[in-house]
């Protein structure tokens, strides 16, 4: 039984060639639309979180001391308490991490060997950057060029220029590619930064760097002892300190031990990211949300087609419900022919988006996407967005012939026949 109605299933198909043809190409094409709009928008999210996490502190103490809870004076009625307010008019400073070094020696030391992988302190300014007749305001950061080579890894991410002639050159400035693109600048080039306090420096460009991460790269490096001297800090003071964990993806735990131990606040790389991780989550809700919409057009393209087969074939059905068939067995049938076609539909559209993607992927074009500069789209090859398009795809299918189906039980043979139109 089951044979022969696979077999007048496909029989069905095939004797609508055309027609048949046309809705498998509409679900292969939606099929390949969604994967590979699936592909992009998570190869995206995923591109960037890899890219920062390789490229970035995971955790970052900030100079921020954290404030314990002021006391409540009202709750307690029972508790004789008193307030007073001593000279309240202060001086707004600036957030610095105090006595840096000491935070560095107690994050070396053996106690976190198993969780950090390198700290490396920063100072933070921003100053206006000349070179002949062009000036651009722009972010810079005095660092251990070492201690911060260990987590960014942006010696392997020079394009020109090399670390030692940064370290043997007086301040010498390690330049992102997209402000030397900006002011022209390149190798041993020779500019005028001005900073917020005190005398216009001469400085030389050492390097040339490209992160791809379009914030980083919009930065320039400089050495630590020389922020201190742009920001007029002493020694012992810096903006910031960065550390990378062993396991950036669970390392809130870790900034709150650190909280407690040093005194200042401490933000992972999920919370400094927060609003472009919140974006790439709500492209990702459009784009499921798009997913089901277009699965369900796909559906009634396979309607479509078992309703005119129903239509067409009316005395057909009439004749073998003569003949013994069940309502059952008709709507199983029917069912049949539509999960064929919602399948070979999937089946082209999965080899359809794999080509897709890989277009995509070497386009050899350098785009700006988003908070990311690469060459080609950021595409995800996660075998799991096929798979669940593919099986959406197929279950809409096999739902949307049921109605076809149910009108194809409920035809009664005497009357179907009894009628000479059809």
């Amino acid at each position: 039984m089951v044979r022969t109605l696979f077999s007048i299933a496909l029989r069905h198909l095939f004797g609508r060639k055309r027609q048949s043809l046309t809705t498998i190409a509409g679900v292969a094409v939606s099929t390949m639309v969604l994967i590979t709009t699936i592909s992009l928008t998570r190869g995206l999210l995923d591109s960037f979180v890899v890219t920062i996490v390789d490229v970035a502190p995971h955790i970052i103490i900030e100079g921020k001391p954290i404030e314990s809870l002021p006391v409540d004076l009202l709750s307690d009625a029972e508790v004789q308490r008193h307030a007073f307010v001593d000279e309240n008019i202060q001086k707004e400073e600036r957030d610095e991490v105090r006595n840096y070094r000491q935070v560095l020696e107690v994050l070396d030391s053996k106690q976190y060997a198993g969780e950090v992988v390198a700290v490396s302190p920063f100072i933070e300014s921003r100053v206006i950057v000349i070179k002949g007749n062009k000036s651009q305001p722009i972010s810079m950061k005095g660092v251990v060029i070492e201690r911060e080579n260990a987590i960014s890894g942006i010696e392997d991410k020079l394009t020109a220029g090399d670390l030692a002639f940064f370290e043997t050159t007086p301040n010498a400035l390690l330049v992102g590619r997209t402000v030397a693109m900006d002011m022209g600048l390149e190798l041993h080039d020779e500019v005028s930064v001005v900073p917020v306090s005190g005398p216009v420096r001469q400085c030389k460009v050492a390097g040339i760097f490209f992160s791809g991460v379009n914030a980083i790269d919009n930065t320039v490096f400089v050495s630590l002892k020389f922020g201190q001297i742009l920001e007029n800090l002493p020694a012992d003071k810096v903006s910031g300190i960065g550390v990378k964990v062993v396991d950036p993806l669970a390392n809130e735990p870790l900034a709150g031990v650190l909280e407690r131990v040093t005194g200042y606040n401490c933000v992972t790389w999920q919370e400094d990211n927060a609003s472009v991780l919140s974006l790439f989550n709500r492209i990702g809700f459009i784009v499921f949300s798009l997913v089901a919409f277009v699965g369900v057009v796909s559906g009634f393209g396979v309607a479509n087609i078992l309703v005119t087969t129903v239509f067409e074939k009316s005395r057909d059905i009439a004749i073998m419900k003569s003949y013994g068939f069940s309502a059952g067995s008709l709507v199983g049938m029917f069912i049949l022919e539509g999960f064929l076609v919602g399948f070979a539909g999937t089946l082209a559209g999965g080899v359809l988006a794999t080509g897709s993607i890989n277009l995509l992927a070497h386009i050899p074009v350098e785009t700006s996407q988003g908070p990311l500069t690469k060459t080609g789209f950021s595409m995800s090859w996660n075998p799991l967005y096929f798979l669940f398009v593919m099986l959406l795809t197929v279950f809409i299918s096999t739902i949307a012939a049921t109605i076809p189906s149910t009108r194809a039980a409920k035809l009664e043979p005497v009357e179907v026949l009894r009628d000479s139109s059809l």
